[in-house]
């Protein structure tokens, strides 16, 4: 049976519920969602307040700021249609009130009147452009959102006899693809995985995931042991650095593991190049770091000295979880700089899929930091039938 862990008891959001970060709790949740329905009625707060303001006070008074305010206040946050309703009823409602008082055609009410109208006309341009914007915006996620795709497709949920599950998580809410990777292949000598976690920014990370991932799909069908495979990544890295030069060169280098699950023998082979060592969970609950013995430099640092590969074999039994994971997730911290430590998060516990084991740790991280993640996060799960 899954254990939904203390996210789940602590309250997390349930489908439906206004919270606009999984990392918030449920209080900072509610407290967001009700910041939000003030805000979505503040246009029509203000014209109450102003009719109020202008039928009680004076007449040297005016509640022009109130009535102008209200469309302005639409124009980022409604529809066209209710920008424009918006404004049509500060319009209304100024009129209305001119004509009760018997100040219609004075020359403050016509001023009054008069700059109400143009904002609110103003307001309907505002809004003309805003989304605008949110459909050009829009269109940019969706490009990302595919190059993802593109560059980190979705694994299928059973490879070669085994359970898989892979999850990217961006730093920022709401962004894509950066320097973390991973893949998964079903090769002649079992099922093949990387994950890594590229030292640098921008494009030239992007580009660095796109070659370690081609790199990695073809030597993982080529090459006889997963040595080979480490060394072919090795050298396309030094390959595509020498053919970028100035700001389209490289900038950093790359950690990974890669694994090797033959098929029938339960045990998993893993080299290292200076990255995270990845957890075995057992069905009681036993969680084990199959920590290398002998780590090679990351991938792209091959110019500082030789250093051979050298994959070393652990048990992977029948039921057992294999984890791999960036440092996103272990250098996740709390508000008092505490590193979350998934070894001992996840001891003790049970979780029925692999993908149900990464929704999870996904939902713990972003809430054990408070929904601050400083480096993004990508995980894949492997259960041994």
């Amino acid at each position: 049976m899954e254990e939904e862990g203390p996210y789940a008891r602590a309250g997390g959001r349930l489908p439906g519920d206004p919270v606009p970060d999984p990392g918030l709790g449920p209080v900072e949740g509610r407290r967001i969602s009700y910041a939000r329905s003030f805000v979505h009625r503040l246009p029509a707060l203000l014209l109450i307040v102003g009719a109020f303001y202008d039928y009680f006070t004076p007449q040297d008074f005016t509640a022009a700021p109130f009535f102008t305010a209200a469309p302005l206040v639409a124009a980022p946050l409604y529809s066209r249609r209710g920008t424009v309703l918006a404004g049509l009823a500060a319009v209304v409602v100024v009129l209305a009130i001119h004509i009760r008082l018997g100040i219609v055609l004075h020359t403050d009410a016509i001023t009054e009147a008069a700059t109400v109208a143009t904002v609110a006309v103003l307001a309907v341009l505002i809004n003309a452009l805003v989304r605008r914007s949110s459909e050009q915006l829009a269109s940019a996620r969706e490009i990302a959102e595919a190059a993802q795709r593109a560059v980190l497709p979705e694994p299928a949920e059973r490879i070669g006899g085994f359970e898989i599950a892979a999850r990217y998580e961006a730093a920022q809410e709401g962004a894509f693809i950066g320097g973390d990777l991973y893949a998964v292949q079903d090769t002649p000598h079992g099922v093949r995985l990387v994950v890594g976690d590229v030292r640098g920014k921008g494009m030239g990370a992007v580009a660095a995931v796109a070659v370690v991932i081609g790199a990695f799909r073809e030597a993982a069908e080529q090459e006889a042991t997963l040595e080979a495979v480490a060394q072919r990544l090795e050298r396309a890295l030094a390959r595509e650095g020498t053919r970028r030069d100035g700001l389209d060169a490289f900038e950093g280098f790359t950690t990974a593991v890669l694994a090797e699950l033959p098929h029938g023998d339960g045990v998993v082979r893993i080299v290292d190049r200076g990255h995270p060592p990845p957890l075995l969970l057992q069905v009681d609950g036993t969680v084990s770091t199959l920590q290398v013995r002998e780590p090679a430099l990351p991938l792209g640092m091959g110019e500082l000295g030789v250093w051979p590969d050298r994959a070393e074999e652990f048990a992977f039994p029948g039921g057992a979880t294999l984890l791999v994971y960036t440092d996103g997730l272990s250098e996740a911290r709390d508000s008092h700089g505490v590193f979350y430590d998934p070894a001992a998060r996840l001891a003790g516990r049970t979780f029925r899929t692999p993908g149900a084991l990464l929704g999870i740790l996904a939902k713990e991280v972003r809430r054990y930091s408070g929904g601050w993640m400083t480096d993004d996060m990508a995980m894949i799960a492997v259960r041994h039938p």
